[in-house]
């Protein structure tokens, strides 16, 4: 499989589950097709982490930390899309499946991120499933049976599943990347981004034991590549039946 074509539609979208999942699991990733590869970018989050604080109430952290979503899509031009599901209570059914779908027929999405099918958070699981069933479904022309607000893309786009937190399954395997982007050029820009959730320090360091989550953030990536000195990100690509079989991150990015 070759690269698209310079007029072919570039967008990139990854749907994680909570405000600043992307920016720690694949942010480099995408700063990367955007600025070398001209990919529009959208970052969407199945939440606005609502249950994030410890001081605020629901409705208070869920504001402020869709603030912090944008303002962080925000330093690299790209766009922040919040589905209004709510923390811990992300479950594969009709209505955030519909609410996928129609995000990624709206954005025109032709790669798509999402969560690790294994993961240390059922929300990070079930987002990974919905995200699953959307890419399949997105171009069905009857699956919203009339109730297109855009119209299907035109295809199935590459989907990508990001590490899951701390390269390990619930059992504390080690699950290994199929490959790893180089993300050491931005890995600033993204820890930038990742810094912009400045509500999550407080609460991670409360309820995760994490103490500073951009130097977290560094250390993992300095850790998820094969080469000392630099950084990466590390991803499986959905290869099942009727999914894009080329890697279209590795032709592009190396």
């Amino acid at each position: 499989m070759t690269p698209p074509a310079p007029d072919a539609p570039r967008v990139a979208l990854a749907v994680l589950a909570h405000p600043d999942d992307a920016e720690f699991l694949c942010a480099g990733t995408l700063i990367r097709l955007a600025r070398e590869c001209g990919y529009a970018v959208h970052i969407a989050t199945m939440t606005a982490g609502d249950c994030g604080s410890a001081d605020h109430s629901p409705a208070e952290i869920a504001a402020l930390r869709r603030a912090e979503g944008a303002a962080a899509a925000a330093t690299i031009g790209a766009t922040y899309h919040c589905l209004e599901e709510l923390d811990l209570r992300v479950i594969y059914g009709e209505r955030p499946l519909e609410k996928v779908v129609r995000l990624i027929n709206a954005v025109g999405a032709t790669v798509v991120f999402a969560h690790a099918p294994d993961d240390y958070h059922l929300d990070h699981e079930e987002t990974s499933k919905i995200v699953r069933a959307a890419t399949f479904a997105a171009p069905i022309p009857n699956f919203l049976a009339g109730r297109h607000e855009h119209p299907p893309i035109p295809a199935i786009p590459h989907l990508f599943y990001c590490d899951p937190l701390e390269g390990k399954d619930i059992f504390g395997r080690p699950v290994e990347p199929d490959f790893r982007t180089d993300i050491t050029a931005v890995l600033d820009d993204k820890a930038a981004m990742l810094a912009c959730h400045e509500s999550q320090r407080a609460w991670l360091r409360k309820h995760h034991g994490v103490d500073n989550l951009v130097e977290s953030m560094r250390d993992w990536s300095r850790s998820r590549s094969q080469t000392p000195g630099r950084a990466a990100e590390g991803f499986r690509q959905h290869r099942g039946h009727s999914y894009p079989q080329g890697n279209l991150l590795v032709e592009l990015l190396g």
